[in-house]
């Protein structure tokens, strides 16, 4: 089985998601996080829990929806990479990944912490780099989990669901019994360290809220994912945030504050000051299993991100391999594993648990973002079972709020942790970019609505676009009586090289006239028709297609821009009056409006699209070369009969010639035709029993071909079949485009009509198209 078609088995329970959930936040919440936030807020560090799980809710009601969607595995990440696409799916991927990473080695220090409590070592460093006896606790306990992870999905939720489900007992044991002796008394004053900490506390417990997103990280093993998914992602966040509200007054009701601030394991004294030495031990091994169950989520839902991560080309594929007794993509885990094993290593609690919220902070406000993209473009296929209430009001204060108490975070662990959204988006655009093949939703709506942006944010989108087997072939639309034949020459070449069909209709305004105004005008349905019908001939070949209406002041010069813009490979455009808005031929506009391609050019003189039998001279240089590519990509989708011509003083050394030069590009089963005399007559001649003549353009500047005329032009006025003439990407000096070039290499054969020397350059036997620097 390749890679691209392994998937994971559906072993999830709606109990086992509903634990994965409530054992990933309980834990760090009740049993680590308690003493640091008493310290800071007093009893008003219950509302700072409540803040938190507000704020979850929001993301939740929005992770849910798109669970339903895309019940797939990598979550909050593939949403984000699907709707906002792969350049912020990067950022998604590693923050989660890395949140995670750094919120496993967070439960497993505290983990360490209640077991060193147990066996009470204190005051000691272990080890060449001054380990804690926790670390060392929780490194070993690290492993363990890893182990655990690596087997499988279903041994891993059997476990999960015992852990919480004893959890959660021995939890409401020891909140009834902080009732009975809890006073009103004691809790008051509510505030006594005043309200100014209130977001930051927040902000560092916001850790304890993790669990619920990475139920979505699991999605594609879940069972009935429909009805499931949403009622472990919703009722684990409502779960969790009343258990830590609840238990928390409780606790502070039960006991002075003093006994809980700045205690990393305050409800094990609390329960033997309550209950005795019994209590105490049950609250030291629900501790144990909290910690335990909260890192045994979470390098579950990271290994899974880091396995999305891998199949959609984000890091490398072979991530994906799954284990062949096992099924688990155990390489992602044990890569997960070393990273949670290093952060351990040289991270303490604090800081741990501020990196772990900073990284999901930055996830959930872009998944709130990525649920706004699907619903305001309504991609085909989006169809969840469950949608978010009040939308928009929902997203739009979910990402906001996350956004916003990333603020209040400890700014020495702030600026650490946001390099790692950095990282993100440098990974895209240096390592990833170029093999990721398909963009995200939000991308591909600004491009097909490119005049209702502005031409920055149409720009910066494309700009940023996957360029991984990226073939773009642009085609500027005017005429609809021809349109239909250039659409079908440009889906062509891009469906044999896997790519996007770029429909442009470039419609000119008067100078009179802004571009505001002419926007606004309700007059432009020629243009909506005629793209739409681009489209739909486009789809018949299977390929991917844009569609953009440009309006610009300028008429022919702006599609040098539009090829730019939207980054094409190359450019099929038609040859006459209505292509370049004059009489004048196709390559002196060229010439004159620019002095470089941006990209190749294929000129379509269009006397009807019948790639049945094709003629193609040649005598060497770029053009022949961009011509034989499209030679070779036309017979492959059509079946073509090439007939290849030359033109040389010699027939012998003619032969020898485009024998090799045949064989240099692939052709060598093309027939083969060598001929001496008038280089126009002999193309002419040759082209009466062609359906399709197929040239490189002339290397000749303006002056030249102005004092002389053009060979290559009058040759195709006179053939009666189509013609397509081709023209690489180049840049030209000033010299070059008045006077031509100085060299007879590189030039066309109907320039010269002399045959290069046999031992002509080498050159490439496949085409590799020319991006964009």
């Amino acid at each position: 089985m390749s890679a691209a078609d392994e998937e994971l088995a559906k072993d999830l329970g709606p109990l086992a998601a509903l634990t994965i959930g409530v054992g990933t936040m309980i834990g760090a919440g009740i049993f680590v996080l308690p003493g640091t936030a008493v310290a800071q807020l007093g009893p008003l560090a219950a509302l700072a829990f409540v803040i938190g799980g507000v704020v979850a809710m929001l993301t939740a009601l929005s992770a849910s929806e798109l669970g339903t969607a895309m019940p797939v595995s990598g979550g909050a990440y593939y949403y984000i990479n699907e709707g906002l696409g792969p350049l912020f799916g990067s950022i998604a991927g590693w923050g989660n990944w890395m949140g995670l990473a750094f919120a496993s080695a967070f439960y497993m220090y505290g983990f360490g912490e209640y077991v060193n409590d147990f066996i009470s070592i204190s005051g000691v460093t272990v080890g060449p780099l001054g380990l804690e006896p926790a670390q060392i606790i929780g490194l070993i306990g690290a492993v363990i989990f890893i182990v655990i992870n690596y087997v499988g999905a279903k041994e891993t939720g059997l476990l999960q669901n015992a852990i919480v489900i004893l959890l959660m007992l021995i939890l409401a044991i020891f909140t009834l019994f902080n009732l009975f002796n809890a006073e009103l008394e004691t809790l008051r004053p509510v505030d006594p360290f005043g309200w100014s900490q209130l977001f930051p506390v927040t902000g560092l417990i916001f850790v304890s809220y993790l669990g619920f997103v990475q139920i979505t990280s699991v999605g594609e093993e879940i069972k009935n994912p429909g009805k499931n998914l949403p009622r472990a992602v919703i009722g684990s966040v409502l779960i969790v945030t009343v258990s830590y509200a609840v238990i928390l007054l409780a606790m502070l009701a039960a006991v002075e504050t003093d006994v809980v601030a700045n205690n990393k394991t305050a409800v094990v004294d609390v329960a033997e000051l309550l209950i005795g030495p019994l209590g105490g031990g049950a609250l030291l091994f629900g501790g144990l299993l909290a910690t335990a169950s909260s890192a045994n989520a979470s390098i579950l839902a990271s290994s899974r991100i880091n396995f999305a991560m891998g199949r959609d080309k984000l890091v490398s594929p072979k991530l994906n391999e799954i284990h062949p007794r096992f099924a688990t993509p155990y390489r992602s885990i044990a890569i997960t594993g070393a990273l949670i094993l290093v952060f351990l290593t040289l991270g303490d609690l604090q800081a741990l648990s501020n990196a772990g919220s900073i990284l999901h902070l930055v996830v959930y406000g872009l998944l709130n973002l990525a649920l706004i993209v699907f619903r305001e473009a309504e991609p085909a296929g989006y169809d969840p079972s469950f949608r978010v209430p009040l939308y928009p009001v929902t997203p739009i204060l979910g990402s906001v709020f996350s956004f916003a108490l990333i603020v209040f975070i400890d700014p020495n662990v702030l600026l650490p942790s946001l390099a790692f959204v950095a990282f993100g988006a440098i990974w895209y655009l240096v390592y990833a970019r170029s093999k990721i093949e398909t963009g995200g939703v939000l991308g591909q709506y600004i491009l097909d609505r490119s005049e209702e942006f502005p031409d920055a944010a149409v720009s910066a989108t494309a700009s940023v676009q996957p360029t991984g087997n990226d073939y773009r072939v642009m085609v500027p639309l005017a005429n609809p009586s021809t349109q239909k034949h250039l659409i079908t020459l440009g889906s062509a070449i891009a469906d044999q090289h896997d790519g996007t069909v770029v429909a442009v209709n470039i419609e000119t305004v008067p100078d009179q006239t802004s571009l505001a105004a002419a926007r606004d005008q309700n007059e432009r349905e020629l243009a909506a028709d005629l793209l739409e019908r681009a489209r739909t001939d486009a789809e018949t070949y299977g390929v991917d297609v844009e569609t953009h209406a440009v309006l610009s002041h300028r008429g022919f010069e702006e599609m040098f821009d539009a090829a730019t813009r939207y980054d094409a490979d190359v450019c099929v455009i038609g040859w006459g009056p209505e292509a370049t808005g004059s009489d004048a031929r196709i390559e002196t506009a060229i010439d004159e409006f620019t002095q470089s391609l941006p990209c190749d050019f294929l000129v379509f003189r269009d006397r009807g699209f019948d790639p049945e039998r094709i003629l193609l001279p040649t005598a060497g240089g770029p053009d022949s070369d961009l011509a034989a590519a499209v030679a070779r990509t036309l017979r492959a989708q059509y079946d073509s009969e090439l007939t290849l011509l030359h033109v040389a003083e010699d027939r012998q050394q003619g032969e020898a010639f485009l024998r090799s030069w045949a064989a240099e590009h692939d052709l060598e089963d093309a027939t083969r035709q060598v001929e001496t005399g008038d280089v126009q007559t002999r193309i002419d001649i040759a082209a009466t029993d062609a359906t399709l003549l197929i040239i490189g353009a002339t290397e000749k500047g303006v002056l030249s071909r102005l004092v002389r005329g053009s060979l290559v032009l009058d040759v195709l006025e006179d053939v009666e079949c189509s013609v397509l003439l081709a023209e690489k990407k180049h840049t030209r000096s000033i010299r070059d485009r008045l006077l031509g070039t100085t060299s007879d290499e590189g030039t066309s054969a109907t320039d010269t009509g002399v045959t290069p020397e046999p031992s002509t350059p080498e050159r490439e036997s496949e085409y590799t198209p020319s991006r964009r620097s």
